[in-house]
């Protein structure tokens, strides 16, 4: 396959949550290692750690990046005789008294404070669940291409980012039934006491109806940055969130610099955020670039759709739509829909060799085929 075409194009980020294990597969109750390293955290809990790239010119640099962080991470744990446990649900754990949450002290309290609400708020359990979260920004260049009508670049970026978190938050299911790769868990995510294994029902557990979700739906109104942003505040305000942060829908609008609700108000968007990626056990990484790529060209074919409503009753059907394409045997009409996408994303990209692969490649998922490879220029599948 040749070179990615869509490289230096914008800006790539991810950040990987992935859990810390002992010598004998249970949670390790050791200290987070690596004390305030922005780039090697914590996420909820003290043995959940959280890598984070910076921003790359391609999929490829990001990997790459990550890389780099999961081998000093691997080098620290080993001598420490612990490992990275390389999947999205959780090893067995006897009781929540296993999940010891993030030991942020001083300037950082205010971040173990937040974490022990969310405990108050849904319990331990759900906070094991971990995955891949996807960022991308679009060039300065790409963006002054889409302002065909030489609107304010500010004005205009927000409203471009606006709406493609529509389109994306449409189709958020689409890369989850093509990406889901958690469909076994431990029965101890069910209670204490319980042993065992569950499977068939999910693909991805924590993509489901049973996974990390508000205890509603969060219905915002989208027709402007300011009243996507006071939407979300009011929720706040009325204590049905703690924060911005707790907003637990698979995109996210995101500012520059300090990732706040005041700060996306005030400065606006920079990029945005996919956080539905299942953590895939067959990569050393816990990723195939080929899916980020695939995501990657996902929003480029939604950012060339017209601007559409995006109702109430919309936005509750497509996080319906998400839930369900996170079961094991997802229905007709999803993978219809899904069909349906892939022919118009294959229009789309019709002079576009590598990207079509790319496409041929998710495709393939689509009728139950585990894999195509091109040999000498013709497309294999097996």
């Amino acid at each position: 396959m040749g070179q990615y075409q869509y490289e230096n194009s914008g800006g790539f980020g991810l950040e990987r949550e992935t859990l810390r294990i002992d010598a004998n597969g249970k949670l390790a109750q050791t200290q987070h290692p690596f004390g305030d390293d922005e780039q090697i955290t914590r996420d909820f809990c003290e043995n959940q750690i959280e890598l984070i790239t910076p921003v790359c010119p391609s999929v490829d640099a990001a990997v790459a990046a990550l890389g780099e962080l999961d081998a000093k991470t691997r080098a620290v744990l080993a001598q420490q005789g612990e490992q990275i446990w390389l999947y999205s649900n959780p090893p067995h754990f006897e009781t929540e008294d296993d999940i010891p949450i993030a030991r942020f002290t001083g300037v950082h309290s205010n971040k173990r404070n937040y974490r022990e609400a969310l405990e108050r708020r849904y319990g331990k359990r759900l906070m094991l669940f971990s995955g891949i979260h996807f960022n991308f920004s679009f060039s300065e260049e790409q963006l002054r291409a889409y302002n065909t009508e030489n609107a304010d670049p500010k004005a205009f970026r927000d409203a471009f980012y606006l709406r493609l978190y529509k389109q994306l938050f449409r189709h958020s299911w689409l890369l989850v039934l093509l990406t889901a790769a958690s469909p076994v868990y431990d029965l101890s995510l069910d209670g204490d006491g319980l042993t065992g294994t569950a499977s068939e029902q999910y693909s991805s557990l924590r993509n489901s109806e049973r996974g990390y979700w508000n205890q509603f739906v969060p219905i915002l109104d989208h027709s402007s940055l300011q009243t996507f942003t006071d939407g979300i505040r009011l929720y706040v305000e009325k204590g049905l969130l703690f924060s911005a942060s707790e907003l637990y829908l698979p995109i996210r609008l995101k500012p520059h610099g300090v990732n706040t609700l005041e700060n996306l108000a005030e400065n606006g968007v920079d990029h945005i955020e996919l956080r539905m990626f299942d953590i895939n056990p067959l990569k050393p990484l816990g990723i195939d670039p080929d899916d980020l790529k695939f995501a990657h060209l996902l929003i480029l074919y939604l950012a060339s759709l017209p601007d559409s409503e995006f109702t109430p009753l919309q936005q509750e059907q497509a996080v319906n739509d998400h839930h369900a394409a996170a079961d094991y045997h997802p229905a007709a009409w999803l993978l219809g829909r899904a069909k349906q996408v892939m022919h118009d994303m294959q229009a789309f990209f019709k002079d576009d060799e590598e990207a079509l692969f790319l496409l041929n490649r998710q495709s393939a998922k689509l009728c139950g085929v585990r894999y195509c490879k091109r040999i000498s220029g013709e497309m294999i599948y097996r």
